[in-house]
């Protein structure tokens, strides 16, 4: 199977599905921040104020490439797709799920997380802006998952299912 790649804006739940998705599925799951955090010795919110958004975006860039693309669960950053090459290398070598999430919902999910260098702030309109900033690169996935009211299940079980008819034949 091709690689499957969660994106989707922070607080959509890609880490706690493709968490979920890969005990269900069997398939190991790589989590590129986590990677990047274990590759580069720091922190995100340390990349972002030692070296720059632009530094954290190339290690993104670069460490795609080096996923496996078969029989692998990857689960992305937030930013990941605001680089067109990004988006174009997980439509090529995998199958891309957009987990959507209502703006209102994640930032009460967000809002108390510390560790998203984004979102020093409490302000709402500036995490509304980012939101509406990506919200076109996140549409470019072969598949949108709502996650807003959903338990975990539920959506993996959707997940399951749109796998389930690739396999049987319906083109991404």
């Amino acid at each position: 199977m091709k690689a499957i790649y969660l994106t989707g804006f922070m607080g959509a739940g890609k880490t706690t599905i493709g968490k979920a998705l890969s005990e269900t599925l069997q398939l190991p799951v790589i989590d590129t921040d986590e990677y990047i955090i274990q590759q580069v010795g720091k922190t995100i919110p340390a990349i972002f104020e030692e070296e720059g958004e632009a530094t954290f975006r190339q290690y993104e860039r670069t460490f795609l490439r080096e996923f496996p693309v078969n029989d692998v669960i990857i689960t992305t950053g937030g930013g990941i797709v605001i680089q067109e090459e990004n988006r174009k290398w997980m439509k090529e070598h995998g199958i891309v799920f957009n987990l959507y999430c209502e703006i209102d919902e994640v930032f009460s999910r967000v809002s108390i997380d510390g560790s998203r260098p984004l979102l020093k702030t409490d302000d709402k309109s500036k995490v509304r802006n980012l939101f509406e900033s990506r919200s076109a690169f996140y549409q470019e996935a072969h598949f949108t998952i709502d996650t807003t009211y959903k338990n975990i299940e539920e959506i993996v079980k959707e997940i399951q299912n749109k796998l389930k008819n690739l396999e049987s034949g319906d083109n991404v």
